[in-house]
């Protein structure tokens, strides 16, 4: 008796353990099986439309290796790459871009390749591309706008007709007035504590290698102030000269440092 009723528990849990697996099968089946590759590059395009860009980036890997070795594939490395781009996760971006790059040299879409590489890096929280806000580009990490610099200008040298390039040079414009700034952010932060020395010297770098960055106006000013602090008159006065010539209506030489709720972006 003992032992029929033992069989008969061991049945049901059996029957249990293969109802459980006939249902985790049923949930594993891949609803886009079928599909074809067109169907499955237009549902992966209108998710990431929609905003749901983990269920896009699973599609476009799907029809990677769906249609391997077609164009398609290669649109949807790309697609993948721009969708990660969106979602806010640039190094997932940036190892997309590598990778397709690696893949495909001579691809025809090498430029745009290229310049997603760039929007990639590219902080576009202030000036020309994107919402007014209190925080200064400049006075954050300048490593990620440098690598953005870099992967513009290969386009801007590469593919100088491209349909991406005069974008990629406005960019190049903004990052450079960005990069200046950050020196003259520095160089004001050195001469406000005394360290006059340490602030010519980043005026001074930012005066040499970005020419006609809107900030220079003040790294002129910063050098008139740290030359005057350290009683070196006559580089004081060669300064001033050029300051003079240069801006000959900055309000510096009347008013002194930008007050701080006139953020450096507005003069361009």
């Amino acid at each position: 008796m003992l032992l029929s009723r033992l069989s008969a528990v061991s049945l049901c849990l059996v029957g249990f353990a293969l109802a459980l697996s006939g249902c985790a099968k049923t949930k594993a089946v891949d609803e886009t099986a079928g599909w074809s590759p067109n169907k499955l590059y237009t549902e992966a395009r209108d998710e990431r439309n929609a905003g749901n860009f983990e269920k896009a980036i699973t599609l476009y890997e799907k029809l990677e290796g769906r249609a391997a070795g077609t164009p398609l594939a290669q649109q949807a490395q790309l697609d993948k790459a721009h969708t990660h781009y969106k979602a806010g996760e640039p190094a997932q971006a940036l190892a997309a871009i590598d990778r397709f790059m690696r893949l495909h040299p001579s691809s025809p879409a090498l430029d745009y390749a290229i310049y997603l590489k760039g929007l990639a890096s590219f902080n576009d929280n202030l000036g020309l591309f994107g919402s007014l806000s209190r925080q200064d580009l400049s006075e954050r990490d300048q490593k990620a706008a440098k690598e953005s610099f870099e992967a513009f200008r290969d386009l801007v040298t590469r593919f100088p007709d491209s349909r991406y390039t005069p974008d990629a040079r406005s960019r190049m414009t903004y990052i450079v007035n960005s990069l200046a700034q950050y020196e003259v952010h520095v160089a004001r932060y050195y001469h406000k504590r005394g360290a006059h020395l340490a602030a010519i010297g980043r005026a001074q770098t930012a005066l040499v290698d970005y020419a006609d960055a809107p900030a220079l106006e003040e790294a002129l000013y910063i050098l008139i102030q740290s030359y005057d602090a350290l009683g070196l008159a006559q580089l004081r006065d060669d300064s001033r000269r050029v300051m003079m010539a240069t801006y000959p209506n900055s309000d510096y030489l009347s008013k002194g440092f930008r007050s701080a709720s006139d953020p450096w972006w507005k003069v361009w």
